[in-house]
Parts: C-alpha cells; structure tokens; sequence
C-alpha cells in the first residue's frame, strides 16, 4: 500500500489549495481515509476525515468550514480543498487511511497507513 502527498506550497494568507492524495494496494472507497497535520515542535493534529461506507465527513473544528475532504474512485485519490488558510495552517500535511471505521477517527493511532507529508507554509 502507498500513499502519495502532493499540492503543498506556500500561499498568501486567505488564499487556497488543494491537496491530492494519490493511492495505490487499496481502493479509497472501501476504506476509511483522511488527513492529519503536524506543525514544528507539535503533535499530529487530525484535520479530515472520510467514512468508508458512507460519504459522511468529519473535520477538525479548527478547519470546519473551510477546508473539504473529497474522493474520487476513478483516480483512486483523495483529496483536500483547502480555503481561507490562515498561518495558523501552517503543517506538513499526512493522507491516511486505515481499514473499517473507528470512532476514533480523530486518533493517529487508529490509522495503518500513511503517505510521507506534504509541507503546506501560509505567510505574507
């Protein structure tokens, strides 16, 4: 299984990006997937994520509202559409994905795979 981060970069404050999360050994929608973020000197933060069996999101307050987790089975990739950044945002960004849902998909712990992280800088 691999999971593969792209689209980071630097942005203007209030602007947008859109991560892709290419995937290949599994399909993205039979599996649970989403992102997690880790700033210098913090903890892996979780920011999204995608039910396997159902379309329903969930998302970390601090991004709820401006930042979207979306699939698309034809191109096995998971994305993230991110809005209104703020510096605040500022991470390495983590795609994950792990087998069947858990209630505590907020938790790094629960997910069995991980892409290598794409660095997202919001600055002026």
């Amino acid at each position: 299984v691999q999971l593969q981060a792209s689209g980071g970069g630097l942005v203007l404050p209030g602007g947008s990006l859109r991560l892709s999360c290419a995937v290949s050994g599994l399909t993205v929608t039979t599996y649970t997937v989403g992102w997690f973020r880790q700033a210098p000197g913090e903890e892996r933060d979780f920011v999204a994520a995608l039910r396997d069996s159902t379309r329903r999101a969930y998302y970390a307050d601090s991004v709820k509202g401006r930042f979207t987790i979306s699939r698309d089975s034809s191109k096995n990739t998971v994305y993230l559409q991110m809005n209104e950044l703020k510096p605040e945002d500022t991470a390495v960004y983590y795609c994950v994905a792990r087998t069947f849902w858990n209630v505590q998909y907020y938790s790094p712990a629960v997910y069995n795979y991980w892409g290598q992280g794409t660095l997202v800088t919001v600055s002026s």
